[in-house]
């Protein structure tokens, strides 16, 4: 790993000795600044995460963390550049996400549905690499799945970062479980059954992730908030969805332009991931097809609905299969029109 090391100096010159000015982030194991680099072609934007504590303290975080981002690379996992353990620092330096972590902009009404959509699919590949989806040996549990650790590039693309807390684990292991006696992660996100026996898994980055899905449909935080009764955002998207009045917790700045079979697709997994049965959720995999079918539905209707007639919802429902104005794609019904329909007395008889 010599060949990523990067000096101290290096890196204090880079964040001007860590000053205040540079600072971006901060979390349980230390602050994040952002720095410029020298780079072949001039400077390159890092970000830069100098660990808390004294010699000794944090270094399980620190290790463990480069051991994750050297051995599991992909490109929905915050990209590793360097790190330095010189002069009792611990430091890992990390590629720069412009647009800052996810928590940030849930409320930004210039993420429209299809682009909060991406975001959930990006973070649901990583999370799906992460867990083992590649036939690799090991997988990884985050244990620490948040808005507040999902990182946006430039062009509003997600990665997700920040494993001081992570675990590997053998994928042939006969438990798929680890117990613990200690509860680690963020209260907000913390799987309830994991707080019950201890037991934490991949299911547990599942439960994590419902909540950021939640979030990210309501645009607002999953810690509680005077405005929906100081309530965690996990139970209250639950009850909100077994009493059918899922639609008034939807960010108002995305709820018009949302596809109703979009939203239905959208709501039923993200609901799965946060059932009460660790064994009922879905893998990350399974999540990641639905959220891809909940993408399909949305670019269906955007691109072809524009096409249809403006009266073809009344003309489907004359037909003898009034129905398929609900279950076929608008594409299907686009293709249906153009074939040609037959009128008899009035009434549409076939198509």
């Amino acid at each position: 790993m010599d060949i990523i090391r990067i000096s101290f100096e290096c890196i204090k010159h880079a964040t001007n000795h860590f000053s205040d000015q540079k600072r971006i982030g901060s979390g349980g194991f230390g602050k994040v600044y952002k720095g410029q680099l020298p780079h072949a072609n001039g400077y390159k934007s890092i970000a830069v995460k100098r660990f808390d504590g004294k010699p000794g303290e944090g270094d399980h975080a620190f290790y463990r963390e480069l051991e994750v981002l050297f051995k599991f690379k992909h490109k929905k996992v915050i990209g590793l550049v360097g790190y330095c353990d010189e002069m009792d620092e611990r430091i890992i330096v990390y590629e720069y996400a412009s647009n800052g972590s996810l928590d940030d902009s849930l409320n930004n009404i210039c993420l429209t549905w299809m682009k909060r959509l991406e975001i959930c699919i990006d973070v649901a590949s990583g999370l799906d690499f992460l867990h083992g989806g590649v036939l690799r040996q090991d997988a990884v549990v985050h244990r620490d799945i948040k808005s507040g650790n999902i990182l946006l590039s430039g062009d509003w693309k997600a990665k997700i970062t920040d494993f001081g807390l992570s675990l590997i684990s053998p994928l042939n292991q006969e438990m798929d479980y680890v117990i613990e006696e200690n509860i680690a992660g963020t209260k907000s996100y913390i799987d309830p059954a994991y707080v019950e026996t201890r037991r934490v898994s991949k299911a547990s980055d599942i439960y994590s992730f419902g909540v950021v899905l939640f979030e990210i449909l309501s645009g607002r935080p999953a810690y509680p908030t005077r405005e929906y009764g100081n309530n965690y955002l996990g139970p209250l998207a639950k009850n909100y969805y077994e009493e059918g009045k899922l639609d008034e917790l939807v960010f108002e700045g995305v709820k018009e332009k949302i596809v109703p079979q979009s939203l239905s697709t959208f709501a039923a997994i993200a609901y799965k991931c946060l059932h009460d049965d660790p064994d009922q959720r879905p893998t990350a995999s399974e999540v990641l097809v639905q959220l891809n079918e909940a993408k399909e539905f949305q670019v269906d209707c955007e691109m072809w609905e524009p096409r249809l007639p403006i009266d073809y919802k009344e003309i489907i429902q004359q037909s003898r299969t009034p129905k398929i104005c609900d279950t076929k794609k608008k594409a299907d019904l686009y293709e249906i029109l153009c074939g040609g329909i037959i009128i008899q007395k009035g009434k549409l008889v076939n198509y």
